[in-house]
């Protein structure tokens, strides 16, 4: 077996690591990707041969997100709320289910640090709970100004809805309608239509939203390297770690770098 030169000591195991792993604790038959068995670095999904944890970005940002998962999502390589989990420190993961729910889901809403903003189309919701913008910063007395905190639902379109529908416990949060201007580049997954984004779009979508350009950037050119390492993979084909993709996260990392050392 190659291991690529870029592979780096483990990452400490982020919210969807640690959700991948539970779910995976209770399966009853083994989960089986697409493509057929694989030998898959465990900290980013991809053959050893092609692993990018080298390339792992860390940005301070004051939002968070919380992922609200369907119930085979973190199994899957290509799914990419993983890819938010890696960039965003302040990531939380949970597994949705019909008849319950997570009682640390409810904390973590509850939370007076944190402003929860469910991510979903607004013309699927009462006109009255939609926000095209956040909420403006406001703080009780002696306290901070509350962080913004994006529920994003992490399926298929279809899976997505029926969470939307059947989690009550969201239904007095505001909903954050985003109306992108480009185009899906995601190619992972086939999709019948341009303007379904994958989860880590939205997320690069609402952290330009909350005024983090930097951090936004940083998760879509991750999203870029990501798909190239896996695709190369997926055709056993060689990786190009020069290409513009490469290029530009590095150069985004040193820009984190310099920015973390300032402060």
């Amino acid at each position: 077996m190659v291991i690529n030169p870029l592979s780096p000591m483990p990452h400490a195991p982020h919210a969807v690591f640690r959700l991948r792993t539970e779910r995976l604790a209770r399966a009853v038959k083994p989960f089986r990707a697409r493509g057929g068995p694989a030998e898959r670095c465990p900290s980013c999904r991809v053959m050893h041969s092609h692993c990018f944890c080298g390339l792992r970005p860390s940005v301070p940002t004051l939002a968070g997100m919380c992922l609200l998962m369907a119930d085979i999502e973190p199994l899957k390589p290509s799914n990419t709320g993983w890819l938010i989990a890696d960039v965003v420190a302040d990531t939380f993961a949970f597994s949705w289910a019909r008849t319950s729910v997570d009682p640390r889901l409810l904390t973590l809403l509850a939370d007076p640090q944190w402003q929860p903003y469910v991510v979903f189309p607004g013309e699927y919701v009462a006109p009255e709970r939609v926000l095209t913008a956040l909420l403006p910063e406001m703080a009780a007395a002696g306290q901070a100004p509350k962080r913004p905190l994006f529920v994003l639902l992490d399926a298929t379109w279809a899976e997505a809805g029926k969470m939307f529908r059947k989690s009550p416990y969201l239904n007095h949060l505001p909903v954050l309608s985003l109306h992108p201007e480009q185009i899906s580049n995601y190619r992972l997954r086939r999709s019948s239509r341009s303007d379904h984004f994958c989860t880590s779009e939205v997320g690069a979508l609402c952290l330009a939203l909350a005024g983090e350009p930097h951090a936004a950037d940083m998760l879509n050119t991750y999203l870029e390297v990501f798909t190239h390492h896996y695709l190369k993979a997926k055709n056993q084909q060689p990786l190009d770690l020069q290409d513009a993709a490469h290029q530009r996260l590095s150069s985004l990392s040193s820009l984190s770098g310099q920015r973390q050392s300032s402060h």
